[in-house]
């Protein structure tokens, strides 16, 4: 082999690598490390060198091979796996004007006549697949890997602007709608200020925010989180008398289908051009994130004429707006302590405007990013406002650097407290470990625990640094024991303030116990995980008892968030905590049911696992109302393996491995009936 097919295969197979691993960040975990945009360069090179190589090419290489959001085999998932009626493809995409031109005459040359084109904003979200049988939908299936996908059909029917049976008339008896289910800007920001108020992960963007709550195993947190759908692409079986893309989505609309309303008709690749530029500028206005604009040849006869590769079709192609961004000043850099002793670096920039806003401040994350970047205090850095809840710096200029630099000095110590910091192996971050003497995090933990989804106590920052300052309160339990008199020796306390505060207080004993697990402010438990465990453990001993085992059954705890919760009620002082909590009458107990009918299944663990003639949330509130436990996955510890239709084999295969009873659905019944 020559030299340089050596080098070029060696690149390729690296490239190949790279990507599968971006692949399975974007869409499995949710979690991209790089930007669409440096990710599309990557790919663009892999095609370059395959194509300039073909005796390197390969049928399972990502360039030929649609990215899917399907899960390992070694992995856990919840959702039953279902092949797509006709393949799910991804689009072909550019950020040149030139290479739409080469699509343009590609697309003519092989028709042998001019085209019109449908010009359709595109949307940032995850690929869905609907099938409506007689105007009623039926099932609805994540992309996957293009031929087989997870079906979040009880996911889906709890989007409103999803219709679960059509309207108007005309449609045909079967057929398959796909789009983007997608977040608006709105909603996404007040999730992950949710999110950064707890100190979980935040969603790097709208589209991970979107895809990580389809995959979600409460379906009654998708109701929440404010999702919308717009639909594309139609597809059937029989003759219909459509012959266009544009008024086969005219019609969708009034069959209630939600679809984009700023779909143009272009006659000519220079329109196409002017409403690329239009919307490049325009965008920035809309109420939810776009990336670019997906042109297609409108007329259904030349789409099945130019027909698909094995990954995209020929018939579209997308052109992507490149990413936003604005050129500020550092001024300064603040680092953050935060409830759980987090340390984050924040810059503070000279006031930019950036889509629409003002930017004066952007997140560091940590101390690897500041050395990536290479970052110094009057450094001219690019902003950009990827969807996050404040702006980050992707990259320094380094063309502007000036001889008045300074560099970016981490603390070793605590800003707030003074004591040293400390950093996991497996954390990026650094953390203050005084929990118990650092006043931001104390107070911090009083603003959590007095939030409206935790105890819901009248209590603001404000309120809290008062009564800290005057020594009323240093735990958590310090709460209920305040007296009027504390109160009202606080500046600017009133009578009736004192008295709406102490009744706020007296009524937060009677919260939910979930609520209370999520308030005491464990280390990852957010408010769905504390719903979850709550169920589960029905009391707080039955969590400050078990074991990472039995932690590891309950469905969405997984390693870390396990070792978080034994960790936190290892803490002497937290016990204390817990033991003055019960002492002074705070719910930690979970309140059994209205519903429940028996203990036919107390002590019983039940998998769950197909397709059932109900749906799984009613399986799973059956299993509960009769004293039982849903778990995620098959153990020593399981009573039940419960299978419906096309259950999970691996579920299936450690069962008998483990000697776990099977049962089905009317076995089932019959035990509680």
């Amino acid at each position: 082999m020559k030299k340089s097919d050596s080098l070029a295969f060696e690149r390729i197979l690296k490239l190949r690598k790279e990507l599968e691993e971006h692949n399975r960040r974007y869409y499995v975990e949710n979690k991209p490390s790089i930007s669409d945009f440096d990710y599309d360069i990557l790919m663009n090179e892999l095609i370059t060198l395959e194509k300039r190589y073909p005796q390197f090419s390969s049928v399972v290489s990502p360039s030929v091979v649609v990215g899917s959001d399907v899960q390992s085999q070694n992995a856990v998932n919840q959702f039953v796996q279902v092949a797509h009626k006709f393949p799910m493809l991804s689009i072909s995409n550019t950020y040149d004007k030139a290479e739409l031109a080469l699509f343009d005459e590609r697309v003519r040359k092989a028709l042998q006549h001019n085209v019109n084109y449908a010009c359709e904003l595109k949307i940032d979200g995850t690929a869905i697949c609907l099938t409506y049988i007689d105007g009623r939908l039926i099932r609805a299936v994540t992309r996957g890997d293009g031929a087989n996908g997870d079906d979040v059909t009880r996911n889906i029917l709890k989007i409103n602007s999803i219709p679960k049976v059509l309207s108007g008339s005309g449609f045909p008896h079967e057929f398959e709608v796909r789009g983007e289910i997608f977040m608006p800007w709105k909603s996404f920001d007040e999730l992950n200020l949710k999110r950064e108020e707890n100190e979980e992960e935040l969603f790097a963007n709208p589209r991970n925010a979107a895809s990580g709550s389809l995959k979600l195993l409460d379906s009654e947190e998708i109701a929440k989180r404010g999702l919308q759908a717009l639909f594309y692409h139609i597809l059937y079986d029989q003759e219909l008398d459509y012959t266009s893309h544009w008024k086969l989505l005219e019609s969708a609309r009034t069959w209630g289908l939600p679809t984009s309303p700023y779909i143009t008709l272009c006659e000519s690749i220079e329109q196409v051009y002017d409403f690329l530029d239009l919307w490049d500028v325009e965008r920035t206005g809309l109420p939810y994130p776009t990336d670019g604009v997906v042109i297609k040849v409108d007329n259904l006869l030349d789409q099945k004429i130019l027909g698909n590769t094995s990954k995209s079709p020929r018939w579209a192609t997308a052109y992507k707006f490149k990413p936003e961004q604005a050129l500020s000043r550092v001024i300064s850099v603040d680092f953050q302590v935060g409830r759980t002793g987090a340390v984050t670096p924040v810059a503070n920039l000279e006031p930019v405007l950036l889509s629409g806003t003002t930017v004066k401040r952007a997140t560091l994350h940590n101390l690897d990013q500041i050395r990536a970047l290479d970052l110094h205090i009057n450094d001219m850095v690019y902003v950009e406002k990827g969807g996050e809840i404040i702006p980050k710096i992707t990259a320094v200029d380094l063309s502007r650097r000036d001889s008045i630099i300074f560099p970016v000095a981490f603390p070793h110590n605590c800003p707030d407290c003074g004591t040293p910091l400390v950093r996991e192996e497996s954390e990026a971050k650094h953390y203050c470990p005084n929990q118990f003497g650092c006043p931001t995090q104390i107070k911090a933990k009083f603003i959590h625990f007095c939030g409206r989804k935790a105890m819901d106590i009248l209590a603001g920052e404000a309120t809290i640094d008062q009564l800290y300052e005057k020594g009323y309160i240093s735990v958590l339990s310090d709460l209920y024991k305040l007296t009027e008199e504390q109160l009202l020796s606080l500046q600017g306390w009133k009578e009736r303030a004192a008295d709406r505060f102490l009744q706020s207080i007296e009524k937060s004993k009677n919260a939910p116990f979930s609520k209370v697990l999520f308030a005491i402010g464990i280390r990852f438990v957010g408010e769905i995980t504390a719903k979850t465990l709550a169920r589960y453990f029905g009391n707080i001993d039955g969590i400050i008892s078990a074991t990472k085992e039995e932690l590891l059954q309950v469905e969405e705890v997984g390693e870390k968030l396990a070792d978080s919760v034994m960790a936190y009620f290892k803490e002497p002082s937290n016990l204390l905590l817990i033991s003055d909590l019960k002492r002074l009458g705070i719910n930690l107990e979970e309140k059994r049911s209205e519903e429940s009918l028996s203990d036919k299944l107390a002590g019983f663990n039940i998998v769950i696992s197909g397709v059932f003639t109900i749906s799984r949330d009613e399986i799973k509130s059956m299993i509960e109302a009769n004293s039982g436990k849903s778990v995620s996955s098959v153990a020593s510890t399981t009573s039940y393996l419960l299978t419906g239709e096309n259950p999970g084999p691996s579920k299936l295969q450690k069962a008998k491995q483990l000697g776990v009873p099977i049962i089905s659905e009317e076995e089932f019944m019959d035990i509680i009936r």
